[in-house]
């Protein structure tokens, strides 16, 4: 499979074939999520027994989330279809996606809901994507129609989708879109235009995604048991795939989404799974300042052999830097602070100890030994010298520049030719890794998929060295004299 290089989430540049005019080699599972819905899931298997994809690369996988009374398999059905149960140790569309994926065999997951009729291309039409590359979020589309148990029988939902008649089984001109999903692709030319918050766009009743694309990203949340395919869409973006809507794939939605049955009680329920989780949805966290599980910036400062005054006034600035959802990762000697006997005072590890203590009551604070190759799942990463900082507000208007521009990386240079920092978005670093693994030119990569621009530091607000004000051994004795703790000392 080629890794052709799509900038930014423009697939423009990807001609899919025509509906039957290739050879598909992938092999795709279809993992349903079941609970209830008996009479449903039966018209579901019914449209996907007589899809147009070559029956001996197709799997289906339902998986039984609790039903009562448990699902059993139809007579019409693919002739590859698996049932299995999602297990005692969890519940809910997210837990039961899981476990599908976790038994599916398929170099392609295509998650479909239990209540879908989906047209006799439709698996075809979300795989001829699939081939053209292999980091790619395929999104089809849904058509919510008012449903009543016995208006179709699966031999009749069989034969319209074997016929290419299944647009006849419903009105249209009477169904329900997507409206949002729908005014955001018409708005960003089929997406192509859309912005780093592209992947909250997934809709998880018709989408497919590389298996190994889902593994990078983490798989799907289990815990969550609403709003798990928006959680989703985030962490696949960050883990760098591009998304495609694909309007032929369209599937008949029997009764209206959770959404429209209850928008209020669905958003309110939705809002602080979704604003812990997914950072990018900026208007979710408006004004508190706060710590989330997934910061918004994450913060890399080298301790190494740092002096401890150097270190807190990066990590001070870093923490002032004007983004509420901030984490500061630490490098350092964490793990050979053991408690031995030591002079505490000149210590090869006396910096690290005091660095460590300072800052162990401190949250957004964590310490590691090593950074790996980007911050995932958090989108943005900004690695700094020990003992340089940014002035209060930088970092947020840096991170709000690149955003504004879609840039990739951006680099702060100082006047000397050094570099103060480097600021990378987690999305597209992770898809240079992809698109080339074994290359030395990570800034080429980046500049031709997103961009990479250079700026001066001290225009930014950064560069400034540790001054007067910082924590220094002679401030600390002053501080001690002001409280009485120590004897004035006597004037040079």
């Amino acid at each position: 499979m080629a890794r052709p290089r799509i900038r930014h989430n423009d697939h423009g540049l990807l001609q899919p074939p025509d509906p039957g005019g290739w050879t598909p080699e992938l092999s795709v599972s279809v993992v349903i999520p079941a609970h209830d819905y008996h009479d449903r899931l039966d018209l579901t298997l019914a449209a996907l027994s007589a899809q147009s994809y070559p029956a001996e690369l197709l799997e289906v996988v339902v998986v039984d989330d609790g039903s009562t009374p448990p699902v059993r398999l139809p007579e019409i059905r693919p002739e590859h279809t698996r049932l299995v149960t999602a297990g005692p140790d969890g519940w809910g569309p997210g837990h039961a996606l899981r476990r599908g994926v976790d038994v599916a065999e398929g170099t392609i997951i295509h998650r479909l809901d239990a209540d879908m009729v989906a047209c006799r291309e439709e698996v075809e039409l979300h795989l001829r994507w699939h081939h053209l590359a292999d980091y790619l979020v395929v999104l089809g589309h849904r058509l919510m129609v008012d449903f009543t148990s016995g208006d179709l029988t699966p031999e009749q939902v069989r034969d319209a989708v074997a016929g290419g008649s299944s647009g006849e089984l419903y009105d249209a001109a009477t169904a329900t879109p997507n409206h949002w999903i729908d005014a955001v692709s018409r708005e960003t030319d089929g997406l192509r235009e859309a912005g780093p918050s592209v992947g909250t766009t997934l809709v998880g009743a018709s989408m497919s995604v590389p298996a190994a694309l889902l593994r990078a990203a983490g798989g799907v949340d289990p815990r969550l048991t609403h709003g798990e395919d928006t959680e989703l869409g985030y962490r696949l973006s960050q883990a760098g795939a591009v998304f495609v809507p694909e309007a032929g794939a369209t599937s008949w939605h029997l009764g209206a989404s959770g959404l429209l049955r209850d928008p209020e009680g669905t958003v309110r329920h939705n809002r602080p799974y979704l604003a812990d989780l997914v950072p990018t949805l900026r208007l979710a966290r408006r004004g508190v300042a706060r710590q989330w599980t997934v910061p918004y910036v994450d913060v890399v400062i080298d301790a190494n052999g740092a002096g401890h005054e150097a270190v807190c006034a990066s990590v001070d600035a870093a923490l002032d830097g004007g983004v509420p959802d901030v984490r500061v990762t630490l490098l350092g000697p964490w793990d050979e602070l053991g408690g031995q006997r030591r002079d505490v005072l000149t210590e090869e590890l006396v910096d690290a100890r005091l660095t460590r203590v300072h800052y162990r009551g401190e949250g957004r604070v964590r310490f590691a030994t090593s950074a790996g190759r980007d911050s995932f799942p958090v989108p943005f990463r900004f690695t700094c010298r020990a003992g340089w900082r940014v002035h209060p507000g930088a970092l947020s208007r840096l991170v709000r520049w690149a955003d504004a521009q879609r840039l990739a990386a951006v680099t702060l240079d100082l006047p000397d030719g050094g570099e103060l920092g480097r600021l990378e978005r987690t999305a597209l670093v992770r898809r240079a890794a992809l698109l080339s693994p074994e290359s030395t030119d990570l800034d080429g990569v980046l500049d031709e998929i997103g961009g990479v621009d250079r700026v001066d530091a001290p225009e930014w607000g950064t560069g400034e060295p540790p001054g007067p004000n910082d924590l220094s051994i002679d401030n600390l004795l002053t501080l001690l004299e002001e409280q009485g703790l120590r004897p004035p000392r006597p004037a040079p």
